[in-house]
């Protein structure tokens, strides 16, 4: 039996390839790797099991609008430690992935040796983050509140949120959920009332913001 279970999430079949190649060299008979390659997928493989050992976590998937897929994350499965997984290496993403709560973060330029290095490091316990420079990025009032509502919503609402986000209007929602009208209708009341907003509008630029990196000075 496996000793550590993880998950890949990530939509780049390649670069989910080489994680399954770096971690297999690393650990072995001893992991179990699955893979999922939208939030979709993820939340799917969440539901079935909930002790994964670590999740890796592309910031940027189908179904997530930036930081979303993270918040989301450790808002419903704060058990379960997050490295997050980017193209994007800027200090400044590097440093809001720390604040949205995850455990360590590999940039896609990194080696097999600096993969396999941070993920047994978060595997023992311990964060893993890459040098950087210090940089005053400290999320303000706004953002804390944007995650705290973000990170209140269950799986299905997150769902019917970034559907709102596309522009769906609720019959189509309700379509593509397989749920009537009237859920559809509830989750939105429900989404609206959790992230302190009135309009589909506002909830659409909440979840934006997920997507904003603060300029470097």
């Amino acid at each position: 039996m496996a000793a550590y279970d993880i998950l890949i999430a990530d939509d780049h079949p390649l670069f989910r390839s080489a994680l399954q190649q770096a971690l297999t060299i690393t650990l072995g008979d001893s992991v179990r790797l699955v893979e999922a390659e939208s939030i979709a997928q993820l939340e799917a493989r969440l539901a079935e099991k909930s002790d994964w050992d670590l999740v890796l976590l592309d910031l940027n998937m189908p179904g997530a609008h930036g930081f979303s897929g993270l918040v989301l994350l450790r808002g419903q499965y704060p058990q379960i430690p997050v490295v997050m997984v980017s193209a994007q290496e800027e200090a400044a993403v590097m440093s809001r992935s720390r604040e949205f709560g995850a455990s360590g973060f590999i940039p896609k330029s990194s080696s097999l040796e600096q993969i396999q290095q941070a993920v047994q490091t978060v595997l023992d316990g311990d964060d893993w983050w890459p040098e950087q420079p210090d940089e005053d990025t400290a999320m303000t009032e706004e953002e804390k509140a944007a995650s705290a509502g973000l990170a209140s919503l269950t799986p299905q609402q997150f769902r019917v949120l970034t559907m709102v986000c596309d522009g769906l209007l609720n019959k189509q929602i309700a379509y593509d959920l397989n749920v009537s009208e009237a859920t559809v209708k509830a989750h939105v009341t429900a989404i609206f009332r959790k992230l302190n907003v009135r309009t589909r509008t506002q909830a659409a630029l909440l979840l934006q913001q997920m997507e904003s990196i603060p300029q470097q000075a």
